[in-house]
């Protein structure tokens, strides 16, 4: 690695008895760093009472995030949908700086054989199926947005029906994303290109069309909430019995206020 900065003395300052390994993560790691790239320095701990926020530091310029891991969340990187998606692809790619005893190792090698179980698709659906339900009052939000031109509520909207439903998404199909950056490319490659989601969702996201039209907060949230149709549209299969009602519900809303395309 050609780190821009010395770490030596975070590495005195953040290690202790209880400090098994540093590595580095992120685009350092992963050789694709440019002069704006953040140095991600992750600290693993072997004791669970250790739970930290991460730190910043600016250093010579350059924003260096420290992050502390316990044994109980490097756990649930294999044990929770959520954490899998964000983590695995990024830790598969980390390169170690201090490995005492070889304990970051052994949990890469983990990381390297790790499996998409049916224990986690699972999991994953139950818990697409309750935030699509927890996304009914973005789609109510969006909804009052449009009819009163409320920007508050239009703004809130578009959050929830674009980043919110992104997430969905990657954590019910498991897509193991490589990197924050990355995660509007990888997803829709998952989904489809070519596919009506992506489509909906690129103007959700107010990102200009091959034409050089960039679509204005309410045609944002218009397609928000279509694209939250067909989102459940995709999840109809896995939606569990408890939520479909309410889900199908909010469904015939939107399509009764705004139509289909």
């Amino acid at each position: 690695m050609n780190l821009p900065i010395s770490l030596d003395p975070l590495l005195q300052q953040y290690d202790g008895p209880d400090v098994r390994a540093f590595v580095i993560m992120g685009s350092y790691a992963r050789g694709e760093a440019n002069p704006f790239s953040d140095v991600d320095l992750i600290r693993f701990v072997d004791d669970d009472a250790l739970v930290a926020d991460a730190d910043s530091h600016l250093i010579d310029g350059y924003l260096t995030v420290v992050s502390t891991v316990t044994p109980a969340q490097v756990d649930g990187w294999f044990t929770d949908p959520k954490d899998a998606v964000n983590t695995i692809a990024g830790i598969c790619t980390a390169r170690p700086i201090l490995d005492r005893d070889g304990y970051f190792a052994a949990i890469q090698s983990r990381v390297h054989a790790f499996e998409w179980t049916a224990e986690l698709q699972a999991k994953a659906n139950r818990w697409a199926s309750r935030e699509m339900v927890g996304l009914i009052e973005e789609v109510h939000k969006g909804l009052a947005g449009i009819e009163r031109g409320d920007i508050g509520r239009l703004l809130n909207a578009r959050f929830g029906l674009s980043w919110l439903l992104s997430n969905v998404i990657k954590v019910q199909r498991g897509i193991l994303i490589g990197g924050d950056n990355r995660f509007y490319e990888e997803i829709a490659e998952a989904v489809g290109t070519k596919s009506e989601w992506v489509r909906l969702r690129r103007i959700a996201f107010g990102i200009e069309d091959a034409d050089g039209h960039t679509p204005i907060l309410c045609e944002q949230v218009r397609a928000g909430l279509r694209l939250y149709v067909e989102t459940a549209r995709l999840l109809h299969p896995t939606l569990h019995p408890e939520d479909a009602p309410k889900i199908h519900a909010t469904l015939a809303r939107i399509l009764a206020t705004i139509g289909e395309d």
